[in-house]
């Protein structure tokens, strides 16, 4: 089997990749997009399965189309893709399917944003852009002259896309939350992100920790995971009062901490599922 490793640079997590490839004996071909031309006339290499790993969503979408498009089955699909890289499209994916959710809304408008934020609730929101990763751009609102400010400053500097205004309802988590890895809806592993800060992603400095799996935590994401069309995700869960609820979807997750700190070989799973989608292409 011949797998192509679609990146823009390469991490700690394609590091990983490569690794368990040549443990297994596997053909594991990096492949930088930024210096290969798309164009389906030309194109010579062959390969079995893509695995799309680009930093970049643009580069990643386009190099998933394009793949797909010439009969080669990529992890994860565009299907996966278009839910996932879209904030507002997994809430309403997860949403449709009856998946305990954070309560969201999607307005154009502050008048709008401000009868959102009632019906949500009230005061704290978080103000999210429906594309982004990292916990960049995000906003705690806890008032109408927090509302009014940070959406002045999108209509007049941001760029289109920073002009829907994504909300959810601020979610108290306790200094933590879970980033559950699944592959092939299966739950493989999954940490506890600790942070005094309300971000809790890794990205943004929080420890992670390992976290025991329960029924319903396993059942949770499981659903979450057939709910955007399956693949190798990162779901992030908060724990609350009335148990859990997903946060967000990831379809290009990483992994390294959740590997190091599980001692899960997450990059074998994946290189594992691999196998499985080439024979069923």
């Amino acid at each position: 089997m011949r797998i192509a490793l679609i990146h823009s640079t390469i991490r700690g997590d394609e590091k990983l990749l490569i690794k368990a490839a040549k443990k297994r004996k596997i053909e594991l071909v990096p492949v930088d997009i930024r210096k290969k031309i798309l164009n389906p006339d030309t194109w010579k290499d062959k390969f079995d399965v893509v695995i799309e790993r680009c930093i970049s969503t643009t580069f990643g979408s386009h190099a998933v189309s394009f793949f797909e498009s010439i009969g080669i089955p990529v992890i994860n699909s565009m299907k996966v893709a278009r839910v996932c890289e879209d904030k507002f499209a997994t809430s309403l994916s997860l949403k449709r399917l009856k998946i305990p959710t954070v309560p969201f809304a999607l307005v154009f408008t502050e008048e709008q944003a401000a009868k959102a934020i009632q019906q949500l609730g009230g005061y704290p929101v978080v103000l999210k852009p429906a594309k982004g990763s990292w916990g960049r751009l995000l906003a705690k609102i806890n008032d109408r002259d927090a509302l009014e400010a940070v959406l002045e400053q999108k209509m007049v500097l941001g760029t289109p896309p920073h002009k829907a205004f994504y909300i959810q309802k601020y979610v108290e988590k306790n200094g933590r939350d879970i980033r559950v890895t699944t592959v092939g809806n299966k739950v493989i592993c999954a940490i506890y992100r600790v942070s005094t800060h309300w971000i809790t992603n890794t990205s943004r400095g929080a420890k992670a920790l390992r976290c025991k799996v329960d029924k319903e935590l396993e059942k949770i994401s499981v659903s979450a995971s057939k709910a955007v069309g399956g693949g190798v995700l990162g779901i992030d869960v908060f724990e609350t009062e009335d148990g859990y609820v997903v946060n967000e979807v990831n379809h290009t997750t990483e992994f390294k901490n959740v590997q190091a700190v599980t001692g899960v070989d997450v990059a074998s799973v994946i290189l594992s599922y691999c196998k499985e989608v080439s024979k069923h292409a």
